[in-house]
């Protein structure tokens, strides 16, 4: 975290970096034993992200879970010798007392959605590596896990609670703070963990939690274990759980170094991607470069090349750059994407991940490209694609226009211009838009874009590898408008004030609801429903009034509730 004393966006002054590494960490301790992991909680109390509060009882905050979201990416390429990790305490006889309240209370409104939503999705990415990598998580509860502690549980595969007499599980947000579990408690119960609706009712109305033999009858754990006999309980587990894992234990795995960056009040540079903020219209203007060179000849070669490797670089600068913005520049809410380069450099990227797709590291990257796209389907922001000529909207890339609210693509070139393309835009599809890449709710942005119309995505599979000039990408819908060289400055200009002009809350409830039509997953609860009811419930004076439960937490003044429903 850097304090940059008028940072752009922040209510605090801070300014926060999500960059982190293994010798940074304050709050996390790693090890690994063969083929299991161990990522112990030791938060250190005089170590907040921002001054104001202590972390007690391991009680996390934005900091905490930055060490976190590191720590799995990099277990999932830095050790393919890792077949499960176990997350736990350091701490005796407590686990993890949740979500620091004071640094909730002390916060505004923006900073704790985001702090909400980052750590959900850093909970997804524990979820996708048991799912998808081989990788399982597995929890160990040595002691009270209470609110956002036992939503980090929940997020494992495999949870293991010690059977003392005194330790339980809690989601104790609605009687103590008149807000929700903040990071998909209420979902993982119900549509993961199968809880049945009225004992999840009285553990989430309970500030006592639940211990023992009705956490496992309930199915609130998996597996009760005495104190006497805990650590090898988890031992055990871990280990049976580490043989089933596909990851190959002799494997070398590839080191993340930092990422290059040059930051500027206005702009952001890293190698593939650079950042320029028009502030007076709050767009964040993002160009996305292609690859400058063709790829790796072989598996082997792509091992080799390490974090260089184009789609691995760009999957990491561009969920940083999506993280930078959605935190520090809340006022830029159109994000408006161009790309660069040879679509025949993108095609033969895209199909080197495909060709290679059991390779236990190809695989990472590939789930690497989803996550990232992920995040950036669910960030509230606006997002308009401008295709033009000199574009390299391709497979990968042509995510980002598929993604899109609005996709403008010039039909023609640009006549008065020297420094553009005089060979008219075009995009290309790829094996990587028919299923690597599926969005929160299952659907690939292709099948999500042609709801209940096979038929055009069909079309579509037809001109994989083929060039599509704007009036055929109209066509097949992959494009909102192909204004030409006469219209398009005004055309765009033109859309993006009007954007301006709207207001921002009314704007993410509508992007929000139209972005993710057809089937609803775990996912997408959490980030529709759940994201909705906590961004409101956050504002309501029972919850951040003078006089609400967040507010007068600790200071043993009972909060008054308005008893209106609404």
């Amino acid at each position: 975290m850097a304090d940059t004393g008028t940072a752009p966006g922040q209510q605090t002054g801070f300014l926060v970096d999500f960059a982190t590494s293994p010798d940074q960490y304050k709050h996390w301790r790693l090890s690994i034993e063969g083929r299991v992991a161990r990522l112990s909680l030791d938060v250190q109390e005089d170590q907040p992200l921002i001054p104001g509060y202590e972390l007690k009882l391991n009680s996390y905050d934005l900091g905490v879970d930055i060490e976190l979201y590191d720590a799995v990416q990099r277990l999932r390429f830095e050790h393919p010798e890792v077949g499960a990790v176990v997350i736990t305490s350091a701490k005796d006889r407590v686990f993890c007392a949740g979500a620091n309240i004071k640094m909730l209370g002390q916060s505004g409104h923006g900073f704790k959605v985001n702090f909400c939503k980052f750590t959900n999705e850093t909970r997804n990415a524990m979820e996708d590596a048991s799912a998808n990598s081989g990788q399982t998580y597995i929890c160990a509860i040595n002691g009270p896990a209470a609110g956002g502690g036992y939503e980090l549980a929940l997020a494992c595969e495999h949870i293991l609670l010690i059977d003392d007499g005194s330790s339980t599980v809690s989601l104790p947000e609605l009687p103590m703070l008149a807000v929700l579990p903040g990071t998909g408690g209420l979902t993982r119960l119900v549509d993961k963990r199968k809880v049945r609706h009225d004992h999840a009712d009285f553990l989430c109305t309970t500030l006592e939690g639940i211990r023992g033999s009705r956490a496992l009858e309930w199915r609130l754990v998996d597996e009760l274990a005495p104190r006497s006999n805990f650590s090898q309980a988890v031992a055990a587990k871990a280990s049976e759980i580490a043989q089933r894992s596909d990851r190959p234990v002799s494997a070398q795995g590839i080191k993340f170094t930092p990422l290059k960056r040059k930051m500027g009040r206005d702009q952001l540079r890293y190698k593939n991607i650079q950042i320029d903020l028009d502030r007076k219209l709050g767009v964040a203007n993002i160009l996305v470069k292609g690859p400058s060179e063709a790829p790796p000849a072989d598996v082997s070669a792509i091992h080799a090349a390490g974090d260089s490797f184009w789609p691995l670089a760009l999957a990491r600068e561009l969920d940083d750059a999506i993280l930078h913005l959605r935190l520090n520049e809340s006022e830029a809410g159109t994000w408006v994407f161009r790309t660069h380069g040879d679509s025949s450099l993108v095609a033969a990227y895209d199909n080197i991940l495909l060709d290679n797709a059991s390779d236990w590291l190809v695989r990472e990257i590939t789930l690497y490209l989803k996550r990232t796209l992920k995040r950036l389907d669910v960030s509230s922001r606006s997002l308009v694609t401008l295709i033009e000529p000199g574009s390299c909207f391709t497979g990968t890339l042509l995510e980002l226009a598929l993604a899109a609210d609005r996709c403008y693509m010039l039909e023609g070139t640009f006549e008065d211009d020297p420094d553009s393309s005089d060979v008219p835009a075009a995009v290309r599809p790829t094996g990587m838009n028919f299923g690597p890449l599926p969005m929160v709710n299952g659907l690939t942005r292709l099948e999500g874009r042609f709801l209940g119309q096979p038929d055009a995505v069909d079309a579509v599979r037809e001109n994989t590898g083929a060039g599509l000039d704007a009036q055929a990408a109209l066509e097949l819908g992959l494009v909102t408008f192909i204004p030409d060289d006469l219209d398009w400055e005004d055309e765009v200009r033109l859309a993006l004030e009007e954007r301006a002009s709207f207001s921002p809350d009314a704007l993410t409830g509508m992007e929000a609801s139209l972005r993710f039509g057809g089937p609803e997953t775990m996912e997408s609860k959490i980030f529709g429903r759940l994201s909705a009811w906590q961004n409101w419930i956050f504002q309501r004076p029972n919850a951040s009034g003078d006089q609400g439960a967040l507010q007068l937490y600790g200071t043993g003044a009972k909060a008054q509730f308005d008893k209106g429903r609404v």
